[in-house]
Formats: C-alpha cells, structure tokens, sequence
C-alpha cells in the first residue's frame, strides 16, 4: 500500500503486524506530536487569556464602582485642609488661621503670568491639551524611571495633584490610583482649566510651613507674589516634588538645583529665553525668612473667647478633623478701638488710681452679637481673660436689677423711701457719704446711689424675685439670697452683667450674647449657624421706666463722666475699698461694660467715675457716624399694675428710722449702739417667724459707703458685722506707682462714690 506524498493522512506509524508474520519492531525518528487538546502552550495563553479578561472585568467592576462614588468636584472651590481652623471678623476679614492653612488667596489674575508659566513648565507641561491624565507623560515617566533604576520622573498632571490633595490620601494602591485619574477626568469636564490652576497654586505645598504660593512668597522671601523676580518664581515652582527637602531654608544647593531644572524646562517649553535663564541662574538666591501670616491674632482675647466656645457647637468629631472656617461676630475697628481704650485708660489712670488691668466689653443688644472684647492689658503676659473669666463684685451696678424688679412688680419710680438708720437681722448698710438725706424717690436713689433705700427696695420685693429677674435678664453666676445682694455682694463677669443691661436695651428682651455666627467644613458646608431668639425677660414698660431712670444717672448723677452727644443710659458701681470700678450703659444699637481693678483685689484710689470716662473714650468714637435712635417713651405710670409678684422679705428683727439722724462717724463710733440718741427718729421693730438659716446668716456689707472687711474667697461670704466705715474717697486720686501684675482672685464687696465725686485726672 502507497502513500502519497503530502498526503495529510501519512503518519509516521509502522503498519501493524499480519497473523503469522512476524514483524520487526523499529523506533521512529521523529517524535508523533500530541493532540491538541495536550498541548501546553494552549493552555498557558488561554491561561492568561482568562486571567487578563477576569482582571480586565474585575478592573472594569473596580472602575464602574469608583465612578459611582465620585464626589461633587465643585467642593474644591470651597476646601481647606483637615486640622487647620480660620477665624474671620464679621466683614471677612481674617482673625487667625491654625493648622496648615493656606493664609493668603489669591485669583489666578492676581498672580504673575511668568509664575504660572514656572508651574507649568515644572510639573505639567501638556497642562492646556490633556484632559486630566496625560498618557504620554505617564509611559516617558515610566521609561524614564526604569532607566534610572529609581523614581526620578512623576506622570501626574496638575488636576489629578489637585485631586490627590483635595480628595484622596498619599496610599500607593491601584484603587487609588484608578480613582485619582478617574476623578481628575471628572474634574476636567466640570471645572475650567483656569479654576484648577488657581485652586492647585493656593493649596499646593511648598515646604515650611508654606501652603501656596502667595504663603511661599512671604515665607521665603517677605514679599508678596507680585514682587518675585524670575529666579525666586523658578525656585518655589520647583518645589512640589519634594518640598521639605528642597526647600531654601532646609538644603540652599539642592534649592538652587531645582530652580536652574524649572528655568530649563522654561526655555524648552517657550516661556522664556535662553538669555533669560542663563541670567536668572546666575542671580544668587537672597533669602529673607518671615512667620506665616495670621499665626498670631492681633485679638486674643476675642479669638480665645471663639476657641472656648467652638466645642459647645461643634461635635466633637468635626473638631478633631478640623479644616474648619468660623465666622465671628467681631467689629474690627471697635475691637481695634476697645483695645487702645483700655491700653490708655491703664496707662493714663491706672498709675495715679493704684489700678493695673482693664476690661471691655461691647454688645449688640438686639441681636446679642458680641463686638468686642477686651479682656487685658497684655495677653502675652496673661491669657486670664477679666472680660469672660474674672468674678467680681459689681457693686452698685446690681442696683438696677434690684430696682428693675421692683418696677416689674408694680412699684412707682416716685415710691417715696427714707434714707434714714437701718439694721435689719444685724446687718447695717452705709451710705457712701456716711449720711443720710432723708425721704427721697427710688427713682433719685438711683440717681445718686443711695445704698440703704436699694435695701429697702430688696426687702419689699425679695430675695427670690430679684434673683428670678436677674437670672432672665443675663446673669448666669450663683447669687447669695443676702441682704447685701443689693449692693453687688454676689460675684459675676463682665460679659454677662453688660448683658444684662442689654436686656433693658433691647426693651426687656433678652437675647443671648454670642461670638460666633457660623461654621463651615473643610469644603465650605455650613455646618453651625447662630439663631438667637429675643426671650421675654422684662416688660416692655418697666424696661422703659428704667433706661429712663438709668439717663439720669448720666445726666444728673454718679455716671455724669459718660455723657456723650446722645442720651445714654447706665449705672456705676464700685466695690469696697474701690477694689472694682465698673460703669455699665448703652444706647439703643449698644451696650458696652467697662470694668478697672487689680487682680489680687488690691484696693485702688480711683472711683467709678473713672470708668465711666473710659466708657465715653470708647463709646464717644464707636458712636460718631452711628444713627440717633430715640429711647422708647416713658410710659403711663398712674394706675400701672406689675408684671410679676413681689415676695416681701419678713426679716426677723428690724430697725428702720422714720427721719435721718444726725449721723456723725465719730459720735456713733464713740457711742454704744443700744444707748445712742435718737433723736426725732422712732424705732421699729419687727418681730417676725425664724427665717431660713441660709438667709439669716448674711454676706459681709457691701453698702457703698461702709463696706465690711475685705472678702478673700471667691465662694464663701464673709460673717455679718454690725457696720464698719471706709475713709472718705480722696479729693484728687494721688498718685502711685504701678503694681506688677498680679494672680487673677476674687475682690470682695461694693461701694460706690456721691454724685459729687471728684472726676479722674
């Protein structure tokens, strides 16, 4: 049997042995090769055929899920970093930024064009043709980088940095990467290419510190952006690859190096000229290292204030990521104001008055937006805060809300009392003048600050009603149900005394006072707002009877040195031994305490009068430009009926002359009180059930003009005395020389000086 050549049947397989004929075995030359199916390399390409198409599916799932996840890319316009925190004025204006913030912005326009061309050049020269990833780069990187057996070249563009900064972290992973070009594709369909530009060169990193390249700028050189020359543009362009190493302040060569590879890549892509980079290299580099900008704040009372209260609006998780920008409620110039207020009024009173430190505080009544605070006269010598921080007794500035009550209750401003002897369960109050003038009006009390007749006022109306009434109007510190209460025995602050004022301002709506206005998140959300709500605390008639009654303490009475071109409405107070001066008042659109003392409640020679000038220094320049807005009208007083329930005080043994006594200090300190004359004068006594152990036992007088031993602790009141009397106030303060600052601690009681007291020089 033949076979014919070619024939595709032919095999290499001996015929097979006939019965009977043996046959030689013979072994073939050639190998028969396997079936098909057995054939290794088959297998293997299907093998990676397989595996290609299953990644090439799960890399197509892996995008598919990416995609779904994208962010909204027009959060860039708005981010800032986790951990910083940028406090700005109510007019934007920038307070202090914490944290790696970028602290100046600047548009693209704003920025050299030579600038922008360095950043180009350096990190993304195609930057105008791709469309968020540019291949090309990415496999001459890759080339490149293998080449050199390290990574010397990068592929990223521009956009997708501006992706990684914004959005994603530094892991090194497929996903991210696949996210990143994903996203910087996203990017460029939504956003113009001149919006990434801007973003990326005021959020990239620069090294030391440096977030930007107006903060590089500074950083490096103490110049703005627009005052770089070429060689100071190439040598910050060429930072991003590796700031902290190639900055100027960490290694100068390597810095030097980098600029001449920019300026290089300048002259290849067509910015510049040769000529031009031949002399930039040859400029040395003149470096003149600067702090960034708003690290410090030039307002740190108020933005320590922010700092405090952030975390009582904020949740704690938000706090901890940080990137936070808040919008305070500050003025700028009447901060700017209040704090060459109190600087001059410690420098021009405070030697000659025996006082050291200062405080300020000024509110927006009706919206109880705080405008500013002064809590000190050196805040790098002392954070204490005297505005927020500092208990003291105020004095006779309590009076108001004492007799605030009582007009609430019903009572007559023209409710005649008698200023005469008072001992109520042993306690003695004491005018300032050590006299008595006989019967008088609540309203002309006031006026002149007669002490006993504010008792009186407290006994009528009672300890849980004034307390009540303070607490709605702004008071939050714990008051002590004493007589004393109502020459200022009880400590409180500043900021929540001047609020409650505000509360006769606004008409008798308290509003609470606040700092800050809103919160946003690193990609500008607003995530806190302020929504102050005005809450009844007074009616609106007794609120307008007493910031009438509170204009003649300015116009005819102890607050006379407050006298502005406007009516103004306020109180004085002083404590004893004039350890605390105080002058609250306001106008309509304001309501601004000031406060003068020491910190260890050293005795001072001044009196009230002295901070109700520093309160016209403040208020007279903060007003100019400022609308006249009248008071509300005196209302209708014949047949008026209270607004709340007086809850008379049933003392448990009182005296109360019926006319003064000749009240001379040496005859009643000579004389037995039991055996003094009585003169006209008759004695009452009444006899009531024991009351309260807490109310029998009283705080240590704080009557204006006999204070009690000076008070040492900040929560314990002092025993009751019978009566005690300060020397009189001297004619013209004399002058001392300053103290040094002392440790922040508690004053003790009130005093405060006639209307005829001498005025501060």
């Amino acid at each position: 049997m033949s076979t014919r050549l070619g024939d595709p049947n032919q095999t290499d397989t001996p015929p097979p042995e006939t019965e009977g004929e043996p046959t030689r075995r013979r072994r073939s030359r050639r190998r028969t090769p396997p079936p098909l199916y057995q054939r290794w390399w088959i297998w293997a390409l299907l093998g990676i055929g397989a595996t290609a198409g299953g990644s090439a599916i799960a890399i197509a799932q892996t995008m598919q899920s990416i995609g779904r996840g994208l962010p909204e890319t027009k959060l860039i316009l708005n981010y800032v970093r986790n951990g910083t925190l940028t406090m700005k004025a109510s007019d934007g204006t920038v307070l202090q930024q914490l944290g790696p913030a970028t602290r100046q912005r600047m548009t693209l326009s704003q920025m050299p064009t030579q600038l922008v061309e360095a950043f180009v050049a350096s990190e993304d020269a195609d930057f105008y043709q791709h469309s968020g990833v540019d291949f090309q780069a990415i496999a001459r990187a890759t080339l490149r980088n293998v080449t050199e057996g390290e990574v010397v070249e990068g592929g990223s563009t521009i956009t997708q940095q501006l992706a990684r900064i914004v959005f994603l972290d530094q892991e090194r992973s497929i996903e991210r990467k696949l996210r990143e070009a994903m996203l910087a594709r996203k990017i460029e369909r939504e956003i113009s290419k001149e919006q990434i530009l801007e973003r990326y060169l005021n959020l990239v990193y620069l090294g030391s510190s440096a977030y930007g390249v107006a903060d590089a700028a500074w950083i490096y050189f103490s110049k703005s952006v627009n005052q770089l020359t070429l060689p100071e543009m190439a040598m910050i362009a060429g930072l991003p690859p590796a700031p902290s190493a190639y900055s100027p302040l960490v290694n100068e060569e390597l810095a030097h190096r980098r600029r001449d590879l920019v300026l290089g890549r300048m002259v290849e892509a067509g910015y510049i000229t040769q000529a031009e980079a031949d002399a930039a290299i040859a400029t040395p580099l003149v470096l003149k290292p600067s702090q960034p900008r708003n690290l410090y704040s030039p307002y740190p009372y108020f933005t320590s204030y922010v700092q405090q209260q952030l975390p009582k609006l904020i949740p704690a998780e938000q706090l901890e990521i940080g990137g936070l920008t808040v919008e305070t409620t500050m003025n700028v110039a009447q901060q700017t104001h209040g704090q060459e207020t109190i600087q001059n009024a410690i420098e021009r009173y405070g030697p000659g008055q025996n006082f050291g430190e200062a405080a300020l505080v000024s509110i927006d009544p009706r919206s109880g937006e705080i405008k500013s605070i002064v809590g000190g006269n050196d805040f790098n010598e002392s954070q204490f805060n005297r505005a927020t921080q500092a208990q003291r007794q105020p004095g006779s500035t309590f009076k108001t809300l004492v007799y605030t009550t009582a007009i609430a209750a019903g009572f007559s401003p023209y409710k005649p009392y008698m200023d005469a002897k008072l001992v109520v369960d042993g306690y003695e109050p004491q005018n300032y003048s050590r006299t008595y003038s006989g019967s008088m009006s609540m309203r002309e009390a006031l006026i002149k600050s007669v002490n006993i007749i504010a008792v009186k006022a407290l006994i009528e109306v009672g300890f849980d009603p004034v307390i009540a009434m303070s607490k709605r109007m702004g008071i939050q510190s714990n008051l002590v149900p004493a007589y004393s209460l109502a020459l200022g025995s009880s400590e409180v602050n500043l900021l929540e005394l001047t609020s409650s004022y505000g509360t006769l301002a606004n008409q008798g709506n308290y509003v609470q006072p606040h700092a800050i206005r809103r919160v946003f998140d690193r990609f500008g959300n607003e995530i806190y707002r302020a929504q102050p709500e005005a809450q009844r605390a007074v009616d609106a008639d007794t609120a307008a009877i007493m910031t009438w009654m509170l204009r003649g303490v300015v116009s005819s009475g102890t607050g006379g040195n407050a006298a502005i071109d406007r009516p103004v409405a306020g109180k004085t107070g002083t404590s004893e031994n004039r350890r605390d001066l105080w002058f609250i008042g306001y106008v309509p659109q304001l309501v601004t305490g000031v406060w003068l003392g020491n910190d260890n409640n050293r005795p001072t020679y001044g009196a009230s009068s002295t901070a109700a000038r520093v309160w016209r220094n403040y208020m007279g320049d903060i007003v100019d430009g400022m609308e006249v807005e009248p008071f509300p009208e005196l209302p209708r007083l014949r047949g008026r009926e209270g607004s709340i329930e007086a809850e008379p005080i049933k003392p448990r043994r009182m005296r109360a002359d019926t006319a003064p006594t000749r009240n001379s200090e040496d005859e009643e300190a000579s004389t037995p009180a039991r055996s003094r004359r009585r003169s006209s004068a008759s004695r009452i006594e009444e006899s009531a059930p024991v009351e309260p152990r807490r109310r029998r036992r009283q705080a240590a007088p704080v009557a204006e003009e006999a204070p009690a031993p000076a008070r040492r602790s900040q929560r314990r009141q002092a025993a009751p005395v019978q009566r005690s009397a300060p020397a009189p106030e001297p004619a013209a303060p004399a002058p001392v020389e300053a103290a040094p600052k002392p440790i922040p601690a508690a004053p003790p009681a009130a005093s405060e000086p006639a209307p005829g007291e001498p005025p501060p020089p």
